[in-house]
C-alpha cells in the first residue's frame, strides 16, 4: 500500500515536472534537451553500482533515489526558485542581481535539501541496506543523477531554443557549450554535492560506542551544509571571481573535493571486504559456511572467478545461487559486525536466521565454486599438481628390484623409500599402512 501511494505521487511528480520543462523549453528544445541529458545517466549509474557491488541494494531501491532526485526534488527546485527569485526580484527591483542571489544563495539551499529528503527517507524506512559511508555515497550518488538529468534537460533545452533565435550552429552554439559544461566537464557536479550528505548518513549508520548519540545526529546535518555550501560555491564560479572563475574553483575545489570523495569511497568499498573477510570465520567454525568463503568472498576477482566456474560447470542458476550466496554472507557480515561495534541492530536474531538460511539454500553449488574461485586466486593455499616421472621414481617398484622375503608386496604410497608389506622401511613405520583409516583429503576435487 505504501509503496504504490510513494510510486503514484513520483509519478504524479514526473508527469507535471515534465510537462514545466517542456513548456520552458517547447517540444523541439525538450527532446534534443532529453537526448543529449541521457547521455551520462548510465556512465554515473555504472558508477555507483560499482561502488555498491560489495552489499548490493535492490534495483527497486536505487530506481526509487534516481526517481525521487528527477520528479520529487526537481519538480520542488524548479517551484521554489522561481517563487524565491520572482519575489526577490520584486522586493529588490533588481532582477539580474535577484537571479544571481538566487542561484548563490537560494538553489542550493533548496535543491540540497530536496535531494538529501530522499537518503534521508532510505536512512529511516530502509534501514537494512543502510549499512554505511558506500550505501550513502550510492543512494546519494542515484538521487543526484536523477536530479541533474532533469536539470540538464532544462538547460540544453533552453540553449537550442536560443541557437534558433540567433541562428547559431556548429561548436560556437549555445548547445555545444553547455553540453560541453554539463555533460563532459562536469558531469559528477551534482552527484558530488549529494554525496557528501550520503556521507553523513553512512557515518551516522555506524555511530557506536562512547558519545554514539552525538555521532548519529552530527554528521548528517554536516554533511548537508558541507553539501550547500560546495553547491553555492560552484553556482557563485562565473560572477563572482571574474572571467576565469569557472576553471579556478573547478581546479582549486571541485578536483581536489572529487579526488577526496573517490578516496573516502573506494575506502569505504574495501572496509567492507575486510569486514567479510574478519567476520565470515565465526559462521566457519559454527558449520554454517566453509572454509574458504571468507577468502573468497573478501575479493571481488575471486567472487567473479566462483560466479564464473559455478557457471561453467553447474549452469546459470547455479552461477545465480553463488552471487546471492555472496549477498547473503556479506549482508550478514555487515550485520554482525555493527552489532559487535555496540552500535544498534533492531531485530538481530530475525535478520540473521533469514540470511543464515538464505546461505543454506545455496550452499551446494556456492562452496565448490568458492573453493575453486580461492585457490585459482591465491586467497589460499593449493597444493601442488601430483607429478608421474616415467623414469626412476623411488615410490613405484620397478620389476628389476630385487624381491626378497615380504618385500614384493608393492609400495606404501606416500612413503619416502622401498617399502615393505607389513608397513617397514629402512627408515621406519610407513605412516601410510599404520594409519587407522583414509583421510580426508582437503581438497576433494583434486583427491585421486
Amino acid at each position: 500500500m505504501r509503496a504504490g501511494v510513494l510510486v503514484g505521487a513520483l509519478t504524479v511528480c514526473g508527469v507535471v515536472i515534465l510537462a514545466l520543462v517542456r513548456d520552458q523549453t517547447g517540444t523541439e528544445g525538450f527532446l534534443v534537451g532529453l537526448g543529449l541529458a541521457a547521455a551520462p545517466v548510465p556512465v554515473l549509474m555504472a558508477v555507483f553500482r560499482w561502488v555498491d557491488r560489495v552489499a548490493p541494494a535492490p534495483w527497486r531501491t536505487l530506481f526509487f533515489a534516481f526517481a525521487w532526485g528527477a520528479c520529487a526534488a526537481a519538480l520542488v527546485a524548479i517551484i521554489a526558485n522561481s517563487f524565491a527569485t520572482e519575489w526577490l526580484a520584486t522586493a529588490t527591483a533588481d532582477p539580474h542581481g535577484a537571479e544571481s542571489l538566487g542561484a548563490t544563495a537560494i538553489a542550493p539551499v533548496v535543491e540540497e535539501s530536496a535531494k538529501g529528503t530522499a537518503v534521508l527517507l532510505l536512512f529511516l524506512f530502509r534501514r537494512r541496506h543502510f549499512t554505511g559511508v558506500a550505501d550513502g555515497v550510492v543512494f546519494a550518488g542515484f538521487t543526484a543523477t536523477g536530479f541533474a538529468f532533469t536539470e540538464n534537460i532544462l538547460y540544453l533545452g533552453n540553449a537550442f531554443g536560443e541557437d534558433k533565435v540567433l541562428g547559431s550552429t556548429g561548436l560556437a552554439s549555445f548547445t555545444v557549450a553547455t553540453f560541453f559544461v554539463r555533460i563532459v566537464l562536469s558531469p559528477f557536479a551534482h552527484p558530488l554535492f549529494t554525496v557528501l550528505t550520503g556521507i553523513g548518513f553512512g557515518l551516522s549508520a555506524l555511530a557506536a560506542g562512547r558519545h554514539a548519540r552525538l555521532k548519529r545526529l552530527l554528521p548528517p546535518p554536516a554533511g548537508l551544509v558541507c553539501a550547500m555550501g560546495l553547491h553555492a560555491l560552484w553556482n557563485s564560479s562565473s560572477g563572482a571571481f571574474g572571467p576565469y572563475g569557472f576553471y579556478v574553483v573547478y581546479a582549486l575545489f571541485m578536483v581536489p573535493v572529487f579526488g577526496l570523495v573517490t578516496g573516502v569511497t573506494i575506502g569505504a568499498r574495501q572496509h567492507g571486504l575486510r569486514t567479510v573477510a574478519a567476520v565470515l570465520p565465526a559462521y566457519v567454525a559454527a558449520g554454517w559456511c566453509g572454509p574458504a568463503a571468507p577468502a573468497a568472498l573478501s575479493s571481488m576477482r575471486a567472487r567473479a572467478a566462483a560466479r564464473d566456474y559455478a557457471g561453467r560447470t553447474y549452469g546459470a542458476a547455479a552461477a545465480r545461487a553463488v552471487v546471492e550466496y555472496g549477498r547473503a554472507a556479506t549482508a550478514l557480515a555487515l550485520l554482525r559486525h555493527r552489532l559487535e561495534r555496540g552500535a544498534p541492530v533492531p531485530g538481530f536474531p530475525a535478520r540473521e536466521r533469514e540470511l543464515l538460511e538464505r546461505m543454506a539454500e545455496r550452499r551446494g553449488p556456492a562452496e565448490p565454486a568458492l573453493l575453486h574461485a580461492a585457490r585459482v586466486t591465491g586467497r589460499i593455499a593449493a597444493p601442488p599438481p601430483h607429478r608421474d616421472y616415467l623414469a626412476y621414481n623411488p615410490y613405484r617398484e620397478h620389476p628389476a628390484a630385487p624381491r626378497s622375503g615380504h618385500a614384493a608386496a608393492g609400495p606404501c604410497r606416500g612413503a619416502r623409500a622401498p617399502h615393505s608389506a607389513r608397513g617397514t622401511t629402512a627408515y621406519g613405520r610407513c605412516p601410510a599402512r599404520d594409519s587407522p583409516g583414509p583421510r580426508a583429503a582437503p581438497y576433494p576435487d583434486r583427491a585421486a
